[in-house]
């Protein structure tokens, strides 16, 4: 078992897991235990293959995720649990896949459209009215893409 950390003090002393990990693995001398940098654990994923299980916080699992992902051609290759706990539940933030297609009616040279699309997004994040929970709202993803269709 593996609790990832920063180099920043101020950072990893806010994941309280790292404590509970240090915790639990005294109970369990048989279970290697160490704290390693994010870095160097990146590092040790991909060169070592090395961890049987790693807890982190957010920030650092999804570093690692994406990193794991690319290692087999991709995020759309690698399915997650908790992408689909948010699209069930209605709790997914739209906005990427929409600027997605922003990006590809700039390569169809559709350039009027996709400026219209981007600025309708971003003026309804910066309305503030509909806006997901990952950015401080609470609409659900319907609500939130009905806003900016409205708004179109």
């Amino acid at each position: 078992m593996c609790s990832r950390r920063s180099q920043n003090h101020y950072t990893s002393s806010k994941f309280k897991g790292g404590r509970c990990c240090r915790e639990v693995a005294e109970k369990y001398p048989e279970i290697t235990y160490e704290e390693v940098v994010i870095y160097n654990c990146c590092m040790m994923v991909i060169i070592l293959h090395f961890f049987d299980v790693l807890v982190m916080p957010n920030l650092y699992g999804d570093i690692i995720s994406d990193l794991c992902a690319s290692l087999v051609g991709g995020l759309g290759l690698t399915p997650m649990y908790f992408l689909y706990f948010i699209q069930r539940n209605n709790l997914a933030n739209p906005t990427a896949l929409l600027l997605s297609s922003v990006t590809m009616l700039r390569h169809l040279n559709l350039h009027d459209k996709a400026e219209q699309i981007q600025k309708t997004i971003l003026n309804t994040i910066a309305e503030g009215r509909y806006r997901t929970a990952d950015l401080g709202g609470s609409s659900k993803t319907t609500e939130f893409t009905k806003a900016i269709v409205d708004h179109l």
